[in-house]
């Protein structure tokens, strides 16, 4: 079979596509945060219902979001939890080898060897600036949606990401800060009625990082045809 362009373009979309987890400063044009959350809308939901909802934060706004999350994150009597479970809560083969696999690669190329628990503890944390992105996304579903809206909510999240990555651009997406969405309500103003589905950094990758020189494995044999 031979590949037209338009194959091409987007496999190499989607194959360049990795989480980013140190970003330059460079401002991101509103208009090119626009047009990708308007892209990205396209993304199929049951009977078009859109369960998505989306908080831009840049500026003071992000930053005073970040400081007080870190404030909480940071301190040793730490009580907030997620409202949620993203992650399973007993792990198995071969979900917590991958999830293993990929945290001491991070490590690794950063330099932090396994005992050094602040170092791991800090890295962490810098989730919560969006790895020094100037946008930060925070994304929101009405409480009233069952699972169905949550997968399509996962395909728009991944245009997010792409449309992003045709323009140059990267993300992070960040489960990490559901864990904090009681701040998040106060900071966003959020309904009670909204939940916190996660947050992305969204900017230009830092070429000079070696963390982002990270490139996570897929496999392949997942992949049954019958």
């Amino acid at each position: 079979m031979i590949e037209n362009v338009e194959q091409s373009i987007v496999d190499k979309v989607i194959a360049s596509r990795k989480s980013i987890r140190a970003f330059l400063p460079t401002p991101v044009a509103r208009e090119d945060i626009e047009k990708i959350l308007e892209i990205a809308a396209r993304a199929p939901s049951g009977t078009n219902t859109q369960p998505w909802k989306v908080y831009v934060l840049t500026g003071g706004v992000k930053q005073q979001l970040s400081d007080e999350i870190l404030q909480a994150y940071n301190n040793p009597h730490n009580t907030y939890k997620e409202e949620y479970h993203y992650y399973p809560t007993q792990w198995l083969s071969p979900y917590l080898e991958r999830r293993r696999k990929v945290g001491w690669d991070l490590y690794s190329l950063i330099g932090l060897g396994r005992e050094n628990k602040a170092g791991m503890h800090a890295q962490h944390g810098r989730n919560y600036v969006f790895f020094d992105a100037p946008v930060g996304l925070i994304f929101t579903i009405d409480r009233i949606m069952e699972r169905g809206s949550w997968l399509d909510y996962g395909m728009f999240l991944q245009n997010v990401m792409l449309a992003a990555k045709a323009r140059g651009l990267d993300t992070c997406p960040q489960a990490a800060f559901t864990q904090y969405h009681q701040i998040i309500h106060k900071h966003l103003n959020l309904s009670d009625q909204e939940m916190v589905v996660c947050g992305m950094a969204l900017g230009y990758a830092d070429p000079g990082k070696i963390e982002n020189t990270l490139v996570t494995e897929r496999d392949n044999s997942m992949f049954k045809f019958l």
